[in-house]
């Protein structure tokens, strides 16, 4: 499971946040995204803000988003520890 997060910034100059959770990251996702949060093998995959490539751990993130969509990521932690019924 993946947390999805793309920030777009208005004509007015103010930048609106979009939240995303996938099962799998698309072509689209990699290119647009600008992060891009693994939860299953708790890697951050992309982290691209303001034009720059951040240095950042998946903890780091992942308690700094927890605090701001708290629903998003109890989900993703429930799905992420569930282990997939086809993979034998």
């Amino acid at each position: 499971m993946y947390l999805l997060i793309t920030y777009k910034r208005q004509a007015g100059g103010t930048i609106n946040e979009e939240v995303t959770v996938s099962r799998r990251i698309k072509q689209n996702d990699i290119q647009m995204c600008n992060i891009i949060m693994d939860y299953k093998n708790r890697v951050v995959e992309k982290c691209f803000v303001e034009g720059k490539i951040l240095d950042t751990d998946f903890e780091r993130l992942h308690e700094y988003y927890k605090k701001i969509y708290p629903n998003y990521i109890s989900q993703l932690e429930v799905y992420a520890n569930q282990t997939d019924p086809n993979v034998k």
